[in-house]
């Protein structure tokens, strides 16, 4: 398992309330606003960055009661989190077991 993936584990297995999966979509939604943003007004940037760990925190503090998964894997966490909302939002998770099946079939035949 590569550190991605082991760090992937942890951050679904970190993140188990439905609240707080909600809130950490919200988190990743505001982190690509607050890039676009950049370019428009620093200010609302900065909200955004710091609502981020408002929600991100806050959920963590209130419905799962656990540690954050960037305490265990930092610096990585920020991709991972991406990725697992990507994979949600737009069904990646589903595209990918479909090809995944595709080259294993391939494979036996």
């Amino acid at each position: 398992m590569s550190y991605f993936q082991a760090a992937k584990a942890h951050f679904i297995a970190s993140h188990q309330n439905p609240i707080n999966q909600a809130l950490h979509h919200l988190t990743n939604a505001l982190a690509i606003a607050a890039i676009v943003y950049l370019f428009l007004d620093w200010r609302i940037t900065l909200l955004c960055l710091v609502l981020t760990q408002v929600f991100a925190l806050g959920g963590h503090a209130v419905f799962e009661k656990n540690e954050p998964a960037f305490v265990k894997y930092p610096g990585i966490t920020i991709l991972v989190a991406m990725s697992w909302s990507f994979e949600r939002w737009f069904g990646l998770r589903q595209v990918l077991a479909y090809f995944s099946r595709t080259t294993d079939i391939e494979k036996s035949s």
